[in-house]
């Protein structure tokens, strides 16, 4: 398990990772501030109530934990948590019937954008915190095959098909109704002067070239064919990930603020620097997890992500994972993002 990493200047007494190792454990189960009593008590250590105290205050010197304002009781820091996560977090892959259990959502009859939704959804449902996918990445992403199909009135399906078998589709409007033939004529020409070449260079010239070298076709036609476009262009884009399961943070009570939702939601809506983090993570080995302040994000400082990536044809193109609070219980989450990853990469191989 690969993490961002925290130094630890002043040594840490077993007895004080004993005591950070209990205290962690039960605030991400309570969400409330730990008291030394309730300690000592949960430690079972015989311990005088001064040790106790002692232990604490090296625990907050340290900046592994603090004492909220409105509570005698103490919290973990982000510090806290990452050596909780880095040297006292012990975690199993799940049982051969739970891996049984979540292969199973996998179709792998069905498109890749179809599993990669069905994996966000898996993740939020099972962690019942928010599931992110990325699409994946290529090194280029190439125009397979195009089909015009025509709907009712002026309404024109159109399919398009990339490398890695991914589908994209979109309903267009024209001026006026096509017959089949005409709509088979134009993809047959957008066919045969672009298959194999890259989508990018393809929505340069799609309208160009077909003015160009193919003037007489009729306007219509050149109408439809210009549209097509539109459609390169949303293939080209792949900047995106699939979220589900946000509306399952408002159940933990540091989150549920309405200003805070608001933000959280905001976050997720625009996308952008979640996938700006993922980015990060798409070359890294193994589990990856920001905790608060590590992601370099402010509205996420008190949200952990716990990433992995996933392959196709033995090449990393995406990441996976999931975003909750920093007191999100990580010996759970943590298999199930990597058993999820491995799962969507076996069944992307399909």
């Amino acid at each position: 398990m690969t993490t961002e990493t925290s130094r630890i200047e002043t040594p840490v007494s077993d007895r004080a990772l004993h005591f950070l190792k209990v205290l962690v454990e039960r605030y991400i189960r309570e969400g409330q501030p730990i008291g030394s009593r309730t300690l000592a008590k949960d430690t079972g250590l015989d311990l005088s109530p001064a040790t106790v105290r002692n232990v604490m205050a090296d625990l907050e010197e340290m900046g592994l934990v603090v004492s909220p304002h409105t509570s005698a009781g103490r919290v973990p820091t982000v510090a806290g948590y990452r050596l909780f996560v880095n040297s006292l977090l012990t975690w199993h892959q799940p049982s051969a019937d739970d891996i049984a259990a979540l292969r199973h959502r996998f179709d792998v009859r069905t498109d890749a954008k179809s599993l990669i939704e069905t994996a966000s959804t898996l993740l939020s449902g099972v962690t019942h915190l928010a599931g992110v996918v990325m699409m994946p990445r290529h090194d280029s992403n190439v125009f397979r095959q195009i089909e015009l199909l025509p709907l009712s009135g002026t309404r024109v399906l159109v399919i398009l098909v990339t490398n890695e078998g991914e589908v994209h589709n979109r309903v267009i409007g024209t001026a006026r109704p096509f017959t089949p033939s005409q709509l088979e004529q134009t993809s047959n020409y957008l066919n045969q002067m672009f298959t194999g070449q890259d989508i990018g260079e393809v929505r340069r010239r799609l309208v160009e070239e077909l003015k160009n070298t193919h003037a007489d076709m009729d306007q219509q036609m050149l109408q439809a064919a210009a549209l097509a476009q539109d459609v390169v262009a949303a293939a080209e884009q792949r900047d995106d990930c699939f979220i589900a399961g946000q509306t399952n943070l408002m159940e933990f009570g540091e989150l549920a603020s309405m200003e805070r939702i608001k933000q959280l939601f905001d976050v997720f809506n625009q996308k952008r620097e979640i996938l700006h983090i993922l980015d990060r993570c798409i070359a890294a080995d193994g589990v990856q997890i920001f905790i608060g302040e590590e992601s370099g994000y402010a509205l996420l400082g008190d949200c952990s992500l716990v990433t992995a990536n996933y392959q196709v044809n033995d090449r990393i193109v995406g990441v996976l994972g999931v975003i909750g609070p920093t007191r999100m219980d990580y010996q759970r989450v943590i298999p199930i993002v990597d058993v999820t990853a491995r799962l969507l990469t076996a069944a992307l191989r399909q």
